[in-house]
């Protein structure tokens, strides 16, 4: 089969910038890839044979079609204008074209210095390419929407970090790589002729159905409050802290991107920091909503040239709403409510206090939840409480709540285990086998990948179970 391969971005747009090839790496090798993803994409298995050496994976060959180029945009960094920003070590492949029409951005990270790299050295290091491959395919198993990854190389080529690393290279796939920050370049840069420009581009190729409207920018805007609105919710309802949620890392589609210093709670801490450069945790798990409003808002001041006030402001009026119902249904599917009470939140709020002041595991604690059975007072959760008294109160009012809704348990217990993970990427199982991978062991890389298709299944391994204390400890940073 031939992949094809087409270069909208470069001809559409050509001030958003610069053409350049991938620096190759120092004896690079494929040590694993995208099994599922490369055979929905249709590539041919051949690519991914040892005897090909790195080749496209590895920045070593192009296929045919592709147009390599990195993209220039801007951002704010911890709510502080940082100016031009831009792929500074990732370079757009091609944009694959699918027979269905659908179309995949091929992006590859750890590609060398680019104009936009700043006092970066353009490489990408192994630690970092793992936990990027681990962490998307694990958000799309469990049913964010994110890009995913499709390979990752290592090499011979000393990376300098805290300490001297391995470069390595990583391919991530996405419907598009553009970002809030992309608005926001050309917006400060007084072009908002190219603001709206990208806006046309986007909705063309992503929003086809609103071509046509009269008040396409201001439906399409509202889309992607909405998005964005679905994923934050479905990162709260999961645990799941992004860590550095620059307007420079937000999706238009609504889209996960870069996993840097992401982390899934272990102990229930709602100002939980999983990054430790973030000193005044404005990136905590609690504060994530508030955060995407917040970008949200720098997207639409930049469209304030060509969408009128008003009109922005009710797009944006629009973020709490859906957000408020995407986290709400979902948690009472976590719950195993098919109704909605006056006294839902109550029972919700009154489990969250429980947990933050026992510091109660969050995937677990909602899994066992999963197990309930409404006219037994037993509960395998139970013995994960210190304070039995407390929780017998609250599993009292819960089972009460149950008995008001005619659902069987068999059935109420199965929407819950498709809503409650028995596994998530802890940062204690990534750190495990990234640090066999970097000995050359990629044994548990492949065997955690293989876990983490099937989030919700039942299993009885050390990858259901609570952290090890070392595993708790784990800081980190961006550079990760």
């Amino acid at each position: 089969m031939t992949l094809s391969f087409t270069h909208h971005w470069r001809d559409e747009l050509p001030d958003f910038y610069s053409e350049l090839a991938p620096a190759p790496l120092a004896n690079a090798r494929l040590i694993w890839h995208n099994a599922p993803l490369a055979q929905m994409l249709g590539i041919p298995d051949a690519l991914f044979a040892p005897e090909n050496g790195a080749g496209v994976w590895g920045g070593e060959a192009l296929l045919p079609g592709m147009s390599p180029l990195a993209q220039v945009y801007s951002g704010h960094q911890f709510g502080v204008w940082a100016g031009q920003l831009g792929d500074g070590r990732g370079i757009l492949l091609g944009e694959q074209q699918l027979a269905d029409g659908r179309r995949y951005d091929w992006h590859l990270k750890g590609a060398g210095l680019t104009p936009y790299s700043r006092m970066g050295d353009g490489r990408a290091v192994l630690r970092s390419t793992l936990r990027e491959s681990l962490a998307s395919e694990a958000m799309h198993h469990l049913g964010v929407a994110t890009t995913r990854a499709l390979s990752v190389v290592t090499s011979d080529t000393p990376v300098y970090r805290e300490t001297v690393e391995q470069g390595a290279m990583l391919i991530r796939i996405a419907e598009s790589h553009v970002r809030f920050g992309h608005f926001e370049h050309f917006y400060y840069r007084r072009e908002p002729q190219k603001v709206q420009l990208l806006a046309d581009y986007v909705i063309r190729h992503h929003w086809p159905h609103l071509v046509d409207s009269a008040d396409k920018y201001t439906l399409w805007l509202r889309d992607v409050v909405t998005k964005t609105a679905v994923a934050i919710a479905r990162w709260q309802t999961l645990g799941f802290a992004h860590g550095v949620m620059n307007t420079d890392n937000m999706s238009i589609l609504g889209l996960t991107l870069d996993y840097g210093p992401f982390g899934f709670l272990d102990d229930f801490q709602p100002s939980f920091i999983c990054n430790h450069s973030d000193h005044q945790g404005r990136y905590s798990f609690e504060n994530q909503p508030a955060v995407a409003l917040w970008n949200l808002q720098r997207l639409a001041q930049t469209l304030s040239p060509f969408i009128a006030v008003d009109a922005l402001n009710q797009a944006l009026e629009g973020y709490e709403l859906a957000l408020l119902e995407e986290y709400g249904s979902r948690m009472r599917r976590k719950l195993g409510l098919f109704t909605q009470e006056k006294g839902d939140n109550d029972l919700l709020n009154g489990l969250f206090a429980l947990m933050e002041r026992e510091g109660s595991d969050y995937t677990r604690t909602f899994r066992m939840l999963s197990a309930t059975e409404q006219h037994s007072a037993a509960s395998p959760l139970r013995d994960e409480f210190i304070d039995r008294e407390a929780f017998d109160r609250w599993f009292s009012d819960y089972r009460r709540r149950l008995q008001q809704e005619q659902i069987a348990d068999d059935e109420r217990q199965r929407v819950m285990k498709q809503e409650n993970p028995a596994i998530v990427l802890r940062n204690w199982l990534a750190q495990r086998a990234i640090e066999q991978a970097e000995r050359g062991d990629y044994q548990e890389l492949s065997r955690l990948h293989e876990a983490l298709r099937t989030p919700f299944d039942d299993r009885s391994d050390d990858y259901a179970s609570r952290p090890p204390e070392w595993g708790k400890r784990l800081e980190v940073s961006c550079s990760s």
